[in-house]
């Protein structure tokens, strides 16, 4: 098995699609030189293998400041309460996701869906609005709000060696009213990424899309299959 995937230059991908267990989101590390991110944790059972994928990319664990929750679903969050102990890491999180990341709500973190108990863990950089900025390093990350798939997930990107990156966590769905899902809002949302230009999209668990016309193409097909018939 990969033990790490390079995307472009300080910026790997480090769980998920055949990097750890089969249940966990794609996982991503952002690398700002002094400081790095981690982008989700995955379900919680390969936490560990994680770890020796960060390690794999050349990136010191000690680097590793932030760990950028996407949304409170297990497969994102399942693993955070490990890797935020092992790296001494900040979470950040949106307002709006508190309930499940702190609360560990089971309606909203669908943990029954993989029979993970969730730990629960404070966040410690709480964003607000519709878009804030974290200084990762030398880059600047920029957490979207975009809801839809949930009531407060973004979509983080960042612009490096001349290419935008997104992580554009979970654009695909699935959708339940149980865990705040809105359609109206997540069309919105997914015309805000398309106006993002972004050059590489790394999706929350379909792997990377480039360049430009590939990411919007990639969107776009969504928008048509669950969107009001303007794509």
């Amino acid at each position: 098995m990969a033990r790490a995937k390079e995307i472009t230059a300080g910026v790997f991908q480090v769980g998920g699609d055949g990097l750890s267990h089969g249940e966990d989101c794609c996982v991503y590390l952002v690398d700002g030189g002094t400081e790095s991110a981690l982008i989700d944790t995955g379900a919680g059972r390969s936490a560990s293998m994680i770890i020796d994928n960060i390690r794999a990319t050349g990136v010191e664990l000690s680097s590793v400041k932030y760990i950028v929750v996407t949304h409170g679903h297990i497969d994102h969050i399942g693993g955070l309460a490990f890797l935020k102990e092992k790296l001494q890491a900040q979470v950040i999180a949106h307002q709006l996701e508190l309930p499940a990341i702190e609360e560990g709500l089971p309606h909203l973190t669908a943990a029954s869906w993989y029979g993970v108990k969730y730990e629960k863990v404070k966040v410690d950089q709480v964003l607000q609005g519709d878009a804030q900025k974290i200084k990762v390093g030398q880059l600047e990350l920029v957490c979207l709000l975009t809801p839809g798939h949930t009531a407060g997930g973004i979509s983080p990107y960042v612009d490096t060696g001349g290419k935008r990156v997104l992580f554009g966590q979970d654009i695909h769905g699935p959708f339940n009213e149980k865990w705040g899902s809105d359609l109206n809002q997540w069309e919105l949302s997914m015309q805000k990424l398309i106006e993002l230009k972004a050059d590489i999209l790394c999706e929350g668990h379909f792997g990377i899309y480039s360049p430009a016309s590939a990411v919007k193409k990639y969107i776009e097909g969504y928008l048509r299959q669950y969107g009001q018939g303007k794509y």
